[in-house]
């Protein structure tokens, strides 16, 4: 892999710089008092009084203290329904040394406060996404001082807001029935997903959610400083070093914002951050000095990446409309990868090992990008240094989703300050490559979801392009693309005054597409878009992840449990019938068996249907078919889950990996073969997003007669999907005497034409659905686990062909490199990861295989 530079550039960096306003006389120095820990906590009537960690929530308190059980388990998100309902004070005492300048600072306040200090107020806070700074200076007292922040409730607030707006309604005003969720939520500047979600419970959390502290100073304070590289047409003048030094103009009355560029200077080319699988994530450390009066200064670290990001949209030669794609640092990028959702209902609990959990298990299945959603949170900081260093992209959508929103002043200045706030803590990253005004709010006005009379609809126009034009529109940051929705026609968009007449139109922007009850092998059912940002198909998690939060009775298909769970309208359905398209139901007399084939035979269909859509998705890249095609991003829908129940996640609560991911391991790699029918004739692609080029063959096996069968050689582009064979599927059958696309399975991969090296993964298509397939038998199946290093080899004997062969080790903590395959062999071996301590012998007794045919 080339670690490539911009020698030819000019790098500046551009520093935001914010500063606190100044003060004259001590030494300059800013003394933080952390007051994360230790608070004491009670609701409304004193009836519940407790201690309680910061950062933290209520509910994290009350299950810390005994008080409920876990609120994921069974039916306790409506149980304790009443928790949300009730308003909530924490408070805690401290120190300080008097006549000081002192800023209480809250970097997260969930969600409707008033903060006391000695009883007095000195301030309130009304969003879960800003930064509060209050000035506590006169409310001091020395010794004994007492902080409190009185949350009131966020669903009590939000229907008071709503219903306060009288002039006109602002849909919706609930969520469906079945998401069992709080309405009003588009009334709060809280997490949308936190009233409840078609994937998701209601748990309306209250609580100091981020960190919260004390800053004294007599000089200057910055409060974000945020680098991003831009680049000029001047000879170059780049890094003789790694590190970076910079000094600031002497300081002596800071104003509010402030912002420089620096030509950074050297000799040598500056290595470049790309997304995972295009280079090295390069990275510089930067030291800024900001000069003050009497010879002091404020000094700081912060590390610099270079990069650039465009979004190309420009006409396409036999195409209507435009081209949407990313160009980083240069180079059209295809982005792969997923969609984030908050990690958990109680942010508290994520933890670092959460968040390395999940985008690692991004990175290893091949994803460059994430959608971090815009019903969820801007993710905390940890989870963006983490993207940079992993080379995942990040698609950011501010948070609003699926909704209207008000405009009234007060509502519109504190979205203001809450853009400025993330804006200037995010925009230094790297991964970040977009920002995304929000989810579907152009497509709800376009497709009129909420039945606005026309009458009434220039209203709700005026309403949007003030929020995400004239407000969110206008951010802090040059140096990345800006959209004001996904999904959009972007460009075209704009010339329709913000919202399309259709923003699903494939010839612009990206795509939404969902289709449930259509086969998904059949790809003339997907959009041919030029980016596909949400896709996807539900499935249920394993056994091992519902057994800790259901009770025996709950282990059925049918129960009270697995319907209560289902927060998507006739999902459980919807999930059996696209199953029967291909797949015979499970017969197993055993209920417990017939329970948890049946969740097995979700992720069979998950993992094929996205498989299938995915595939298309790359093959198009390069392809015009009837004006469509350039697909250049397939992000499906969703990364990971925030509770243990029925989503589109590929990654189960607890990041045990489903079916669908260790697929996207392969649908996903940089060289892939896709092989698919169209009208009787098989057509098999070569997709490539190597910077390189190859010269590549296919080969091509059926199974029943093991007829091997190569393609001519073809050179293959890179950043590209070329066809490398095509033949009719009867004249393939013929040359293999009794074969039939009911008793044969074709397989095929690539390889180099000189030296025969295989490129990428092998592939197979089957030729008729599963449910009407010949000869397939049940497989006799033995295993053998040894350690081997820190993994343990698993060897795996069967005496049949085995589709969807899975290894399952119930809880014991770990990932497998690869699993849910085709085995055709008589042996072969998978490699057992784990997260934690174990042994050969306990992964031996926990491990459970289940193949498509041990169904029925």
């Amino acid at each position: 892999m080339d670690v490539r530079t911009l020698a030819p550039l000019r790098a500046l960096l551009a520093l935001a710089c914010l500063c606190a306003p100044y003060f004259r006389g001590g030494e300059g120095l800013v003394h933080a008092l952390s007051l994360n820990g230790k608070w004491a906590l009670r609701n409304s009537n004193g009836s519940l009084r407790m201690s309680a960690r910061v950062p933290g929530c209520v509910h994290t308190a009350l299950r810390e203290n005994a008080l409920i059980q876990d609120p994921y388990y069974r039916f306790n998100d409506r149980a304790y329904r009443w928790i949300a309902l009730d308003n909530w004070t924490y408070a805690v005492t401290f120190s300080v040394p008097p006549e000081i300048s002192v800023r209480l600072v809250f970097d997260g306040v969930d969600t409707v406060s008033t903060v006391s200090v000695n009883d007095a107020v000195v301030g309130t806070t009304d969003n879960m996404f800003r930064r509060y700074d209050f000035d506590v200076s006169r409310a001091l007292k020395g010794d004994g001082n007492v902080l409190t922040v009185s949350l009131a409730s966020a669903v009590e607030y939000a229907a008071r807001r709503s219903r306060a707006h009288r002039s006109y309604k602002v849909p919706p005003e609930c969520p469906p029935a079945v998401q069992k969720g709080e309405c009003h939520v588009n009334f709060i500047r809280k997490a949308q997903s936190s009233f409840s979600w078609d994937w998701g419970p209601s748990f309306p959390t209250l609580g100091i959610w981020r960190d919260v502290r004390l800053e004294a100073f007599d000089a200057l304070r910055l409060l974000y400083l945020a680098p991003t590289a831009h680049y000029g047409t001047d000879p170059p003048l780049l890094l003789r070093h790694r590190p970076l030094f910079l000094r600031w103009p002497r300081a002596t009355a800071a104003p509010a914002s402030r912002g420089r560029t620096f030509p950074v200077r050297g000799t040598a080319g500056v290595d470049l951050w790309w997304p995972n699988g295009h280079g090295e994530q390069s990275r510089y450390e930067l030291s800024l000095q900001v000069a003050l009066d009497g010879g002091l200064a404020v000094e700081t670290r912060v590390p610099v990446y270079f990069r650039t990001v465009e979004l190309v949209q420009e006409p396409i030669a036999g195409s209507p409309g435009l081209s949407f794609y990313f160009r980083v640092n240069g180079v059209p990028v295809f982005l792969k990868g997923s969609n984030w959702i908050p990690a958990h209902s109680f942010q508290d609990q994520v933890t670092p090992e959460t968040l390395r959990n999940l985008l690692q298990s991004a990175a290893d299945a091949n994803m460059n990008t994430l959608r971090v959603w815009g019903g969820g949170v801007y993710e905390q900081d940890l989870f963006y240094s983490m993207c940079d260093d992993l080379g995942i992209m990040i698609w950011q959508d501010f948070m609003f989703a699926c909704a209207l929103y008000p405009t009234e002043s007060d509502f519109m200045d504190t979205v203001g300050e809450e853009v400025a706030h993330q804006v200037r803590r995010l925009k230094s990253h790297p991964s970040i490559i977009v920002w995304s005004g929000n989810n579907e709010n152009e497509a709800a006005i376009a497709s009129n979801w909420f039945g606005i009379p026309s009458s009434e609809r220039l209203r709700y126009l005026k309403d949007y392009v003030s929020l995400y034009v004239n407000l969110i529109g206008d951010v802090e940051d040059q140096s990345r693309p800006f959209l004001t929705s996904s999904p959009t026609n972007g460009v075209e968009s704009e010339r329709e005054g913000w919202v399309a007449s259709n923003p699903y139109d494939t010839h612009y922007g990206d795509v939404h597409f969902y289709s449930y009850l259509t086969d998904c092998w059949d790809w003339k059912g997907f959009p041919r878009s030029r980016f596909a940002s949400e896709y996807g198909f539900q499935s249920w998690p394993s056994f091992s992840t519902l057994q800790k939060v259901s009770a025996p009775e709950d282990w059925s298909y049918s129960s009270n449990f697995s319907t209560h769970r289902q927060h998507h309208l006739r999902g459980n359905d919807e999930m059996l019938l696209q199953a029967a398209l291909h797949f015979l139901a499970p017969n197993s007399t055993d209920p417990l068996q017939a329970y948890r084939d049946t969740l097995y035979l979700t992720q069979v269909m998950q993992a094929e249907c996205v498989k299938a859509q995915t595939e298309f998705y790359r093959r198009s890249r390069s392809d015009i078919v009837e004006g469509q095609g350039h697909t250049m991003g397939a992000l499906y829908w969703q990364l990971n889950d925030i509770w243990q129940g029925p989503s589109w996640s590929s990654i189960e609560f607890g990041g045990k990996w489903k079916m669908l991911h260790y697929f996207a391991q392969d649908f996903f790699a940089p060289v892939l073969p896709v092989g698919f029918l169209d009208e009787g004739t098989l057509l098999i692609y070569a997709v490539s997003d190597l910077s390189g080029d190859l010269t590549l063959r296919v080969v091509v096996s059926l199974l029943s007669e093991g007829l091997r069968g190569e393609g001519v050689s073809s050179p293959v582009s890179g950043g590209s999907a070329q066809l490398l064979y095509k033949r009719h599927v009867e004249e393939l059958l013929g040359g293999c005497g009794n074969c039939t696309a009911f008793t044969c399975l074709l397989t095929f991969h690539l390889e180099e034409a000189a030296g025969g090296r295989q490129r990428g993964p092998a592939n197979r298509l089957f030729l008729s659905s599963l449910s009407e397939a010949q000869g397939l038998q049940k497989p006799r199946i033995t295993t053998q686990v040894q350690q081997d290093g820190d993994a343990f080899a698993v060897t795996i004997r069967t005496s049949a062909v085995a589709p969807f062969l899975w290894l399952d080790v119930g809880d014991v903590p770990g990932r497998f490199d690869s699993n849910g395959f085709l085995m055709v062999s008589e042996s072969r071996s998978a490699r057992f990861y784990p997260w934690a301590p174990t042994s050969a012998a306990e992964v031996s007794r926990a491990l459970r295989v289940t193949t498509l045919r041990d169904l029925y």
